[in-house]
């Protein structure tokens, strides 16, 4: 670990400190299909880091598990199909749609505070519309607000937005710097569920239009239902996991890689080995991109 993630590390009391002698192939992973699965079905479980693969070059410090007293958050249930594949979905007017596609920040803020486009916003008590510089280079892609965030309209400010912030400290980000965080709906579902395909439909213009105004060098995908939305695919995480993809928003083509939500990674934190490998290899290809950029 270099100097600069040891000070963070030590800054936010993360150890100990793991060192993983190699990451297993994605389509080798042994995680469940369905990376939400309830808390009461995942025992708690302690494990050594994964040794070395035979051939495996790269060596990455993982991510230390989250303290035992940590509660885990209600497990969603199993996520949807990608929206703009799944049938009979009910859509945002064309007008709407169009005038979203359009629109700047401020606009496109009033138009997600004011929408009534789904039954999401009867249950709410604040959209989530996301949080980060407008100007910053990587986007962070959640799933919907939970209870904590419904109050305080930020994402991410629970137990999982906190792990989620050490992570993303580890390797030199923060959400008041240079670094986005939003979701895929912007209104809590009720229990915590997974949003339902005529949810995301209604959604997914929002934070189309965010990525477009972002225009972002990088982004971070976390879970399935972020996955299945912004990649149109319903492949699992496990198989998704471990290699940049391409999301294609507009005239848009950014690199994203796919990783663990961190409310699953609070309920199993044995994964945080393979979370950690994710982000050491968005950084990786983030700072290749940067120099190849530059011409360095």
């Amino acid at each position: 670990m270099d100097e600069r993630r040891q000070r963070a590390w030590q800054a936010l009391e993360l150890g100990p400190l793991w060192r993983l002698r190699g990451v297993p192939a994605a389509g080798a992973h042994a995680a469940p299909e369905d990376d939400e699965a309830p808390a009461a079905a995942l025992p708690p479980q302690r494990f050594p880091a994964p040794g070395l693969e035979p051939g495996s070059p790269a060596v990455h410090d993982p991510l230390p598990r989250a303290a035992a007293s940590m509660r885990p958050d209600p497990a969603p249930s199993p996520g949807p199909p990608h929206p703009e594949d799944a049938p009979g979905l009910s859509r945002p007017p064309a007008g709407a749609q169009v005038e979203v596609a359009s629109s700047g920040w401020p606009e496109l803020r009033a138009a997600v505070q004011s929408c009534r486009a789904c039954s999401l916003s009867e249950g709410r008590n604040r959209t989530v519309f996301g949080v980060g510089p407008q100007e910053a280079r990587w986007l962070v892609i959640g799933e919907g607000p939970g209870a904590e965030e419904d109050a305080s309209g930020e994402p991410f400010v629970g137990q999982a937005g906190r792990l989620l912030d050490a992570m993303l400290a580890a390797i030199g980000l923060d959400r008041q710097r240079n670094v986005f965080i939003a979701n895929v709906v912007k209104c809590r579902p009720p229990g915590n569920r997974n949003p339902l395909p005529e949810e995301i439909a209604c959604c997914l213009p929002f934070l189309r239009r965010q990525v477009e105004l972002l225009a972002p060098q990088f982004v971070l995908l976390l879970g399935r239902v972020a996955a299945h939305a912004m990649l149109g695919t319903e492949a699992s995480v496990g198989s998704l996991r471990g290699q940049v993809h391409r999301l294609r928003v507009g005239a848009l083509d950014v690199p994203a890689v796919v990783t663990w939500h961190p409310s699953y990674l609070l309920r199993r934190p044995e994964e945080k080995a393979l979370a950690w490998a994710d982000l050491c290899l968005a950084q990786e290809h983030f700072e290749a991109a940067g120099r190849a950029e530059r011409g360095d």
